[in-house]
């Protein structure tokens, strides 16, 4: 069972549960952590929602770094699991999050069966979920509260860091939400523009050498 055919079978239901909702958006390899780290799909509505593979391919060894990263931004989180990776999975991750197991129904079909559902997070990061934003999102969000006055030439993480000092959480979610649903050209950056890190960078999300490499992150 390839990640791809989880994948594919995981946007299938997706699409079928919101595909009367013009207010949810789908978005697959959605960059966090100023796109050094991607959950594989996103869904994007009045919550942030992510979703994780881990295919019959695939190895847990990346699960608890991610977990610790995706539990201080997404609203829910949701594990999508080859069958013989579930028991050890559900170890590595909060009791809150959700799980779903894959398994194969013959030749490249799969089926996904929810073994728990998501739960509120509990302790979502306000700065976690600024980081989000391109750089001129987060300038427009401070300029629109009267917030940006000194900070107009700053990095992108100053800005953030601007917005989660000066906002409510409850704020700052809903803003990134309707800022992220709007979002037109998500495919136009990649891991080349000026200041972006390359995806993959194997960071311990609480270390204090991740926050330098955010501190240093792009210019979106």
């Amino acid at each position: 069972m390839r990640d791809f055919d989880v994948r594919k079978a995981l946007r299938r239901d997706l699409d079928e549960q919101h595909r009367d909702d013009a207010q949810t958006r789908i978005v697959e390899e959605m960059g966090i952590w100023a796109g050094s780290v991607r959950v594989d799909l996103a869904v994007i509505n009045g919550q942030l929602c992510g979703y994780e593979i881990k295919s019959a391919r695939d190895t847990l060894a990346r699960l608890p770094a991610q977990q610790a990263l995706y539990s201080q931004v997404f609203d829910r989180v949701t594990l999508v699991v080859a069958e013989h990776h579930a028991e050890k999975a559900a170890k590595l991750v909060p009791s809150w999050w959700g799980t779903l197991v894959a398994t194969s129904a013959g030749g490249d079909e799969v089926l996904l069966r929810q073994t728990r559902l998501a739960s509120p997070n509990p302790a979502v990061d306000a700065l976690q979920v600024a980081r989000l934003l391109w750089r001129q999102e987060a300038l427009a969000m401070l300029e629109r509260r009267g917030l940006a006055k000194g900070y107009r030439s700053a990095t992108v993480e100053k800005l953030c860091r601007r917005l989660a000092a000066e906002l409510p959480l409850d704020v700052i979610r809903l803003e990134v939400r309707e800022v992220l649903k709007a979002r037109t050209n998500w495919s136009r950056k990649s891991i080349d523009d000026k200041g972006e890190m390359a995806v993959g960078v194997d960071l311990d999300p609480l270390s204090p050498s991740a926050s330098a490499h955010a501190e240093g992150a792009c210019d979106r």
